[in-house]
């Protein structure tokens, strides 16, 4: 059975036993469970005694005009996932719980790397995830923490603030979870109609094309062509050096991780792909 914690206090005082018999588990989700989600709670599990899943649509990350009051929230649906998966605890706190003396209070800031890509296209964004991080991993307590590396700009942010402000909880990276044909999978893919779903497979398409490019200006050239359509709205697709996230020389050539945001409809998607340049991927 599932417990569901929706204090802090509930919280601390409940993970008291799991700490004495073993290690604790973190998946932070935003609630809107799909199977994206379920494979981060299987990898929690083979790392740890007990796993937390918190559903918390967090207000600090989202900016004016986005889609905090739309985010869709299913929390009883999503319990059930949940109890399906073997999660021993769910914190599912409200905003005045987590944010007592409401939204304008001490944040936690990224450097160079918060300020670009999703940084520079969502102000602020960056600030509020690290923030609710750094307040879930300090209620929690978890021996680790699991991050799907969809949001791979989170995912670097979320360690090096580990790293630097020397928090005890290790970060583990999740391979993204894709449909069959190749959509990465999102809550926001539910507001997709079906025409804006097709346009969608252009976003994972685009990562695939570019892969193997000549030099970095290559595959940036062949990820922006394949998404100049109509009915797509490209932010960036971008290729950064994954230990620093920053970007990469247009001739450079070997790993690079690509990274893209765009607009499908009225429905903002993001994807990447771990590129290797200057060798063909073609099978002969």
């Amino acid at each position: 059975m599932t417990t569901i914690l929706t204090t802090i206090a509930e919280a601390r005082e409940a993970l008291v036993d799991p700490r004495t018999n073993g290690t604790i588990a973190l998946v932070p989700t935003m609630g809107a469970l799909h199977e994206g989600h379920l494979s981060l709670v299987r990898l929690a599990n083979e790392h740890a005694d007990s796993v937390v899943v918190s559903i918390f649509v967090n207000p600090t990350q989202f900016g004016p005009g986005e889609d905090f009051d739309r985010y869709p929230r299913t929390f009883d649906e999503d319990v059930a996932l949940l109890e399906g998966a073997g999660v021993d605890a769910v914190f599912a706190p409200a905003v005045d719980e987590m944010y007592p003396k409401g939204l304008d209070q001490t944040l936690v800031t990224g450097g160079p790397a918060s300020r670009i890509l999703e940084g520079a296209h969502r102000p602020g964004h960056f600030d509020g995830a690290l923030t609710i991080v750094h307040k879930l991993v300090s209620i929690i307590e978890p021996d680790l923490a699991v991050f799907g590396e969809k949001d791979a700009q989170q995912l670097f942010l979320v360690r090096a603030m580990v790293d630097d402000l020397n928090l005890r909880t290790a970060i583990v990276g999740a391979p993204i979870n894709r449909e069959d044909d190749g959509l990465a999978r999102s809550s926001r893919n539910r507001y997709l109609s079906a025409a804006d779903r097709e346009l969608a497979l252009h976003l994972s398409a685009a990562l695939r094309a570019a892969d193997g490019a000549a030099d970095a200006d290559a595959a940036r050239q062949i990820g922006r062509e394949c998404l100049d359509g109509d009915g797509i709205v490209l932010d960036y697709f971008e290729l950064v050096d994954p230990s620093t996230f920053l970007p990469v020389e247009g001739a450079h050539t070997g790993t690079a991780l690509a990274v893209l945001a765009a607009r499908v409809g009225t429905t903002r998607l993001i994807d990447n792909q771990l590129l290797m340049l200057g060798v063909s991927t073609a099978v002969n």
